[in-house]
């Protein structure tokens, strides 16, 4: 990865492990690197996974979205790369309290802590074949990460029904927050 150079003033994200302020930053364009994250979260440099965490963390602290482009940013340079769905995958939760006081917290594989809030919403697609949800959380600005299968499960048994725009939805509880999963007249529940 010779091609792509980090500044002196990146450095200290790095080893502070936290976000650059890359919404500050507006380099030029230098074109596109052959970095790909796949949809289960692992990163790719030249269709080759990159085993060093410690250097997927440091990318995933520099990433930026623009549009539906991805890059990774210094103050001197914005290179391109590929996402296949989204750059960050939940893949623990942990919560506290109980019932509207509920705090659900999710842990990405980059090891990034989040508290399902306004800030950080959760969104759910539905594939229109099979039915079969994609759940999301916002990790930081429109930076998403796709909630893993047990992780779901996990948050699906924190859900409750609750009437929601006039009408009863199942959702979760999180920082006084109702999010909204599924109207309950769509749940396929047997007795």
């Amino acid at each position: 990865m010779s091609d792509f150079k980090l500044s002196s003033s990146v450095t200290k994200y790095v080893q502070e492990s936290k976000p650059a302020p890359v919404d500050l930053w507006d380099p030029p364009y230098c074109g596109e690197l052959d970095i790909r994250i796949a949809r289960d979260g692992q990163w790719y440099y030249n269709e080759s996974p990159i085993g060093r965490k410690r250097l997927v963390k440091l990318f995933s602290n520099i990433l930026k979205k623009e549009g539906n482009i991805y890059y990774l940013v210094t103050p001197v340079e914005k290179i391109k790369i590929k996402v296949d769905d989204v750059p960050f995958v939940i893949v623990d939760m942990e919560y506290s309290k109980e019932g509207k006081s509920q705090v659900i917290s999710f842990l990405t594989n980059t090891e990034t802590k989040i508290i399902l809030s306004k800030k950080n919403p959760l969104r759910i697609e539905f594939n229109k074949k099979t039915r079969e949800p994609s759940p999301y959380v916002t990790v930081r600005k429109n930076l998403e990460g796709l909630i893993d299968r047990k992780t779901f499960y996990r948050l699906a048994d924190r859900c409750e029904i609750y009437r929601h725009h006039r009408e009863p939805w199942l959702g979760i509880w999180s920082t006084g927050e109702f999010f909204p999963i599924m109207k309950s007249k769509n749940l396929n529940i047997s007795n």
